[in-house]
């Protein structure tokens, strides 16, 4: 708190110094990117600074909001040091509408599990049944008591992914968890043994302990199959920043660091581009999803490599740029450009060619 509050006279003495003492709040949104900036929370004020301040070609930023627009976008937002730079809204879309994540919205289970095992509440290398008790799917007890909320994270559980409609009957064996990577709806179960661990509805416990305490907003749509957050871009947008910081939201450690570094680094030596439900650009080699196939590369090769991402169908995206203190957020319909993954699609690639036209 001290140092928060050193900060903020350090910071108005600045300005007084430079503006005099007739300076107004308006002038306090167009700042230098130096230093990280988190909005408050319960606030609508958000620094920004400009891209000509970072010396950024801008004459091509024409040429990136055309192709957004062609490519069906809704928002768009760039953060740096956790100020806006860029925020558009397009095709009638505005900040206070809510869109939906897709599968994006799986790192929200993934940060809120890792806050729910630094409580103490849970141990994702325990097995499941100890949260949902035995015969929580159809296969052999001997083959589940193998299925730990690990498994959950990194899409190895080994449960048959053929049916997405997550009830016990459709839960049954296909090979030993940890042995194969198969991107499968199976993760909501985490969503259950949160809820049981902390003896709260998955919805409560992660309003809680993570939306109110980085200021989202937003809901949870629970369907027969998908359960999908909803939220307007600047909430996506503080979640990609809390990514950004390493689970750090000013001075509270929302997401135990040391959970999340493991988060954004390969899960395990199948597909090493995935995390705990991150995808990470820069591997060797990748998966995607429906599909036992091995690509060779990185997922996005004019992203920078460093890169990781929250990816959901019809390109919901959060990618995060650590070496640039970077945040991009896109929402929206799904582009014209290929076919459109649960994950990857052609749109990413066209798309970093485009920032890097910027941002170079």
């Amino acid at each position: 708190m001290m140092k928060t509050i050193y900060r903020y006279i350090l910071f108005m003495l600045i300005l007084f110094v430079i503006h005099g003492c007739g300076g107004t709040d308006d002038e306090i949104t167009d700042l230098p990117a130096d230093g990280m900036y988190f909005p408050p929370v319960g606030n609508e004020m958000w620094e920004s600074t400009t891209a000509s301040s970072l010396a950024w070609n801008t004459d091509k930023l024409g040429d990136l909001n055309n192709f957004l627009i062609q490519e069906n976008s809704k928002s768009f937002m760039i953060l740096v040091n956790g100020r806006i730079v860029i925020e558009e809204y397009f095709n009638g879309h505005d900040a206070n509408q809510t869109w939906q994540w897709n599968s994006a919205g799986k790192t929200l289970v993934t940060a809120t599990t890792g806050i729910a095992q630094q409580e103490g509440l849970l141990d994702i290398n325990n097995k499941v049944a100890d949260y949902l008790g035995d015969q929580w799917t159809s296969e052999p007890q001997d083959k589940e008591d193998l299925i730990q909320p690990y498994h959950l994270l990194t899409m190895t559980s080994g449960i048959n992914d053929e049916k997405e409609l997550i009830i016990r009957s459709n839960l049954t064996y296909l090979e030993d968890a940890g042995s194969r990577w198969s991107y499968h709806n199976v993760f909501q179960r985490l969503m259950d043994v949160v809820g049981a661990a902390s003896n709260k509805d998955f919805r409560t416990y992660f309003s809680d302990q993570l939306e109110n305490e980085i200021g989202m907003e937003g809901f949870w749509y629970n369907g027969l199959i998908f359960k999908i957050y909803h939220s307007n871009t600047r909430s996506m947008a503080r979640f990609g920043l809390l990514a950004l910081n390493m689970g750090l939201w000013d001075e509270e450690q929302v997401v135990d660091e040391n959970f999340f570094i493991e988060s954004i680094n390969s899960s395990q030596n199948i597909n090493p581009s995935y995390g705990y439900m991150w995808w990470l650009n820069g591997k060797s080699q990748f998966m995607l999803p429906g599909s036992q196939e091995v690509f060779q590369g990185p997922l996005v090769p004019n992203a920078p490599g460093e890169m990781y991402a929250a990816m959901g169908f019809a390109e919901q995206r959060v990618y995060v740029v650590p070496s640039r203190n970077m945040v991009v957020i896109r929402m929206g319909e799904a582009s014209n450009l290929g076919d459109s993954d649960f994950a990857l699609s052609g749109f990413d690639n066209a798309l970093w060619a485009k920032i890097n036209a910027v941002i170079n």
